[in-house]
């Protein structure tokens, strides 16, 4: 290829990454962010696995801890990525090849979820992440040369972001450590991460365009969800296996309820999420960090509720290493804090009066209902969840409830 040759192929493949338009119209996912997507499965995928196993060998406090750092790690950078394409995404070359190298350090981060789990060996979830936040360092850099209006805000995400990746590096040096150090560890590392955009967008609010985001959360939402379909899809596998060998009617029916309840669980949450009211409905700073930030509790309690759904069915097969009070709060309490997400992030600024506190009513019951629920079995507390949820979706979808979340006009003359 001569001179002119290149000098037209970068003419043709690399352009301005200029601020996108915030009022353009059917702006959509990309096919380039669904390949993300793509990748940020495998490695919640690998979190949950490992979340489940973690609990059915009576691990599940420990398990816990690890999987809410694992999980913030993948968030944190598919989230951090997302808010920049929604604002800077050019789509060319260059854009591409550094997203790519994002892919690649999220693949890095999920070979080392089982490492990190097994034996508090962070070094492949460091080095994955590091590589991906030194991708974003220069998309930044990028975005602050040709958005010279906000200078100040891009150059402050990268000194930001550049300035966090030498504490990971350090963390690196202190190993091996106890779990407890670790845990404190990384959450002060975590604490300087979710400072950076605190910091950065008080000079200058990024160009994020609001559908584009609800699309782009509601996407990764239906990932996390999927967690529970595959659960279930793992206790129909074993009651094939189970209805050709000699087992009871009975143990049969017990392990055939658990895909039946984990798909009311499912629909049930799918339905509470994607409602009528409208997620983020105002584009102030103030909501994008609360909505933005408070998905962290969703998506991770998404997850989690798979993992739960998988330790019910290793239950039934007569798993030995855990009793039925874990179990019912394996499923119990991530379903919980899911309901308290979505009251933190909608429900408390779209509802007043009773609908305002609804979701809050559930999420008090639901632990404290399967909880009695499992002193007479844990597939007992598994339904009282199930249908609790399922009572959630219809009293908050009905019309008597709608009608009193709507303020009166005599409200609205007060205000």
């Amino acid at each position: 290829m001569n001179t002119k040759g290149i000098a037209q192929f970068f003419q043709a493949n690399i352009r301005q990454m200029s601020p996108r338009d915030v009022h353009e119209t059917h702006r959509a996912s990309t096919p380039l962010e669904l390949l993300f997507d793509l990748v940020a499965v495998i490695a919640i995928a690998a979190a949950a696995s490992e979340l489940h196993h973690a609990v059915a060998h009576g691990h599940a406090l420990a398990g816990a801890g690890k999987f809410v750092l694992a999980f913030f790690a993948i968030w944190w950078a598919w989230m951090n990525f997302s808010w920049f394409a929604s604002a800077y995404d050019n789509d060319d070359a260059i854009f591409r090849l550094l997203t790519m190298g994002l892919m690649a350090g999220s693949l890095t981060v999920s070979a080392g979820i089982a490492p990190f789990f097994q034996h508090n060996e962070l070094t492949l979830i460091v080095l994955g992440f590091v590589w991906m936040r030194i991708c974003m360092v220069l998309l930044w850099l990028r975005a602050s040369k040709h958005h010279p209006e906000l200078k100040a805000t891009t150059r402050t995400y990268a000194v930001g972001l550049s300035l966090v990746q030498c504490y990971w590096v350090a963390l690196l040096f202190v190993q091996p450590l106890t779990l407890t150090p670790l845990l404190l560890l990384f959450g002060l590392g975590a604490a300087f991460e979710l400072a950076v955009p605190a910091l950065a967008e008080r000079k200058g609010v990024t160009p994020w365009h609001r559908h584009h985001m609800m699309e782009r959360y509601g996407l990764l939402n239906l990932i996390v969800l999927g967690e529970t379909l595959l659960a279930g899809s793992m206790a129909i596998g074993h009651l094939q296996q189970l209805a050709q060998s000699t087992v009871g009617l009975w143990s049969l029916l017990q392990l055939a309820l658990v895909p039946l309840m984990s798909l009311v669980l499912l629909f049930s949450l799918w339905w509470l999420y994607f409602s009528r009211e409208e997620h983020l409905q105002q584009k102030s700073l103030k909501m994008a960090f609360t909505w933005g930030y408070g998905h962290l509790l969703i998506y991770a309690a998404g997850a989690a509720v798979g993992a739960g759904i998988a330790v019910h069915v290793d239950l039934l097969l007569g798993n030995q290493h855990i009793n039925a009070n874990t179990v019912t709060a394996a499923v119990a309490l991530p379903v919980a804090v899911y309901l308290f997400g979505l009251w933190l992030v909608r429900d408390r600024f779209v509802f007043s009066g009773f609908g305002r506190y609804l979701l809050l009513w559930f999420v008090a019951c639901i632990p404290l209902f399967s909880a009695i629920a499992a002193q007479i079995s844990p597939l007992a507390a598994l339904v009282t969840i199930g249908l609790l949820t399922l009572f959630a979706v219809i009293l908050r979808s009905s019309h008597v409830c709608c009608q009193l979340n709507q303020p009166s006009s005599s409200e609205h003359s007060h205000e």
